[in-house]
């Protein structure tokens, strides 16, 4: 297996259950229906530990641009693998979310309210603020990024070819998880911490595809890319000026 498919691989299954606990909360008449928001930050953190368990010993398991971005603004992953990586991610994000449409169909068709339907591709505000929540965004990625480049840590080696293997796959799947999951319970309620590019654009083109009736509200869909960007930026500058 190449890098390139570990990316899709463990992408599309961080997705389908990471968005999968969602449709499982969110979704009319499924048993998981109305759990709340702790089953919810717990999947999306399990969900984010079998991902990078799939594809950590083969591509390092970013399975996020930012991931992606910030490593290689630190030095620890080549420039020239960025695209393909992210491209990768991309395909994984939206076959996860294919696959969490195919197997909750019956419960998407049973419910009526289209933000729901939604929710269970992409993020959006619990109060809409642009401003506001570009700051939460860019907050929680913040968190996020600084905490896996000392994850990484400072011996990682930069990937040097396409068999490299590097990244947070290298020394466990856990710690990474227990950062998404301190993220999710304590910053995730103002706007879903998206905190991945592909997470929310993949599944958020998905919705705009697959036969479900609603708005994929595009108008808020760059703040889940940008938010992210400046986050990756400020981690690694504070990681590149303290070390």
């Amino acid at each position: 297996m190449t890098p390139f498919i570990a990316e899709i691989l463990g992408t599309m299954i961080m997705i389908l259950l990471g968005n999968g606990v969602v449709a499982n909360v969110l979704l009319k008449d499924t048993k998981g229906n109305n759990s709340g928001w702790m089953v919810i930050t717990s999947a999306w953190a399990f969900a984010v530990f079998v991902g990078v368990t799939i594809a950590g010993p083969i591509s390092g398991a970013h399975l996020n641009p930012i991931v992606t971005l910030g490593l290689a603004l630190i030095g620890k992953f080549t420039w020239n693998l960025v695209p393909a990586y992210i491209l990768a991610q991309m395909i994984g994000a939206m076959s996860g979310a294919f696959l969490v449409w195919l197997s909750h169909k019956d419960h998407f068709a049973a419910t009526e309210d289209e933000g729901v339907k939604l929710a269970c591709f992409s993020t959006s505000p619990a109060i809409k603020n642009n401003l506001s929540n570009l700051i939460s965004e860019v907050i929680a990625t913040f968190v996020l990024l600084f905490s896996v480049f000392y994850i990484a840590g400072p011996s990682l080696q930069i990937a040097t070819d396409a068999n490299a293997t590097i990244g947070l796959g290298t020394i466990g799947a856990l710690p990474v998880a227990i950062v998404v999951w301190a993220i999710g319970l304590s910053l995730g309620g103002t706007t879903g911490y998206a905190i991945n590019p592909a997470r929310d654009l993949g599944p958020r083109i998905m919705h705009a595809i697959l036969p479900i009736k609603g708005s994929s509200n595009w108008t808020y869909a760059w703040i889940p890319i940008v938010g992210p960007i400046i986050g990756s930026g400020l981690a690694a500058a504070l990681y590149l000026t303290i070390n």
